[in-house]
């Protein structure tokens, strides 16, 4: 039986527990970035010796833990990326601008529990000789850049950020830049590009990668909220420990957020991949089942861009026997382990851990209808595909919920989201977009082709031709010579 279990948010939510450094203290803040700081160099049998900093990283690559944003890709893999030959100042950035929908995991840490931000910020700067960092946050979580604000001048006055921090030699200052509220934000490069002053326009990738030409043109790691916190309880724990948290290359916890049709929806930390999403929409202690007398419909698994699954679907995957080999197996949509592979296995993704379930009293059409009005607004408008198709889609399905619908609408809906991603746009917000309409048309698609055909025959009925009129008599101008 799954079992919620709290490593991130284990303080967070206890009677009592404050956001200030006094109260995080009294919790054992802050004691894995000294235990960060005083590591010594290791002798390796060759002779070489290897850097605190190189064991950190090297630790958080041994520990599996993978990036809690979206992609899922390693971070220590990430971090091994960063150009450290270049003489140039490394630069780390905390992208706190969560604005997928569905999500609302790294605003609890940021509210409640800011120093664990902090203090993963800290160590991670520190393994990657990083002296200036800065926090992207979202530009509508006003009171979240006060906590933050307020958490870092604590932080410093007890000198954790600073000078020479705990007396070991190392400098480091955070800062927090409030964004504007753009989606485009989230994406790395558009996240940068903000940041320097400029239109958040992503970058094309190569040559500018971040590990090499990110902040200001210099080697830079943009990292997410719940991936920085994870970095303290690495050191804390050691890689060993973390990786056996979860299941294999799917290590460490994951903050879930629950929302849609069910009875308790809010936010859970799992295991990664030690609940179902069944588990997690059905158990009394996640989401309580649906509500009474409903039914399932579908489920987006990871944020509004995923691709959505339909209730009752079944997948066939691969899974590795007790012998080693590998064998394929069915398995039910609401069996399958809430996990990074699982879920890409089965066709979507646990993007940033956003479930929204959605029961038979939802109107599906009209639910596509305002992720795609959402994508429309939010493209940066820099690639063609991305800025025409986006706004022609959510053009098509305001028809079809407008009463203007046609049948042909669901065929032309996917003609127009083949033809945006795979590679036609400079970053991935041409998948985002299209994603939701070729897995929501292609599995209701009875439902769109209902709505557009149901629309037409209304108006074939309503099309009433006007009685013909005789012409009146038309008198020609006779001209006189």
């Amino acid at each position: 039986m799954a079992q919620e279990y709290k490593l991130i948010l284990k303080h967070a939510d206890e009677p009592g527990y404050t956001p200030d450094i006094d109260c995080y203290l009294h919790h054992g803040g802050y004691e894995a970035l000294k235990k960060a700081l005083a590591m010594q160099p290791k002798d390796l049998p060759d002779g070489k010796k290897v850097s605190p900093q190189e064991q950190i990283r090297e630790d958080v690559k041994t520990s599996g833990l993978r990036g809690r944003g979206g992609a899922g890709f390693s971070c220590g893999l990430k971090w091994s990326f960063v150009d450290r030959k270049s003489g140039k100042p490394i630069y780390l950035i905390c992208n706190a601008d969560e604005s997928e929908p569905g999500t609302f995991k790294d605003r609890q840490i940021m509210y409640k529990d800011p120093h664990q931000l902090i203090e993963g910020m800290a160590i991670s700067c520190f393994a990657n000789d990083v002296h200036l960092a800065y926090i992207y946050i979202r530009g509508e979580m006003v009171d979240g850049a006060k906590i933050l604000n307020r958490a870092i001048a604590e932080a410093r006055s007890k000198n954790f950020l600073g000078k020479n921090i705990a007396g070991s030699g190392y400098d480091l200052e955070i800062h927090v830049h409030r964004g504007a509220g753009a989606y485009i934000c989230g994406e790395e490069t558009g996240l940068i590009e903000s940041l320097e002053g400029k239109r958040p326009y992503p970058r094309i990738k190569p040559p500018y990668f971040p590990a090499v030409l990110g902040l200001w043109m210099c080697p830079t790691i943009v990292n997410n909220v719940e991936t920085l916190c994870n970095v303290k309880h690495i050191v804390a724990l050691g890689a060993a420990e973390f990786a056996k948290l979860g299941t294999p290359n799917n290590t460490g916890t994951r903050i879930v957020s629950l929302s849609g049709h069910v009875k308790k929806p809010g936010y859970y930390e799992i295991e990664v991949g030690k609940a179902t999403i069944g588990e997690l929409i059905n158990d009394p202690q996640f989401g309580g089942g649906l509500l009474d007398g409903r039914k399932l419909k579908a489920v987006i698994p990871g944020g509004s861009s995923a691709k959505v699954f339909k209730a009752g679907e079944k997948f066939k995957l691969k899974k590795k026997g007790a012998d080693g080999q590998m064998s394929e197996h069915e398995v039910e949509m609401l069996d399958l382990p809430y996990d990074f592979d699982s879920l890409i296995a089965a066709g979507s993704m646990s993007g940033s851990s956003a479930i929204i379930v959605i029961d038979d009293s939802a109107d599906i059409v009209e639910a596509l209808a305002n992720i795609a009005e959402f994508y429309a607004h939010e493209s940066c408008g820099q690639c063609t595909p991305c800025r025409e198709g986006a706004l022609w889609m959510s053009k098509a399905l305001h028809r079809l919920t407008h009463g203007e619908g046609r049948a042909s609408d669901a065929d032309y809906l996917v003609k127009i989201a083949d033809n945006i991603p795979n590679g036609r746009t400079i970053c991935a917000f041409g998948e985002a977009c299209s994603w939701p309409v070729q897995s929501f048309v292609g599995k209701f698609k009875d439902e769109f082709v209902a709505k557009g055909k149901a629309d037409e025959e209304r108006r074939a009925k309503e099309q009433v031709k006007p009685a013909t009129a005789t012409p009146p008599e038309r008198h020609e101008l006779a001209t006189a010579h």
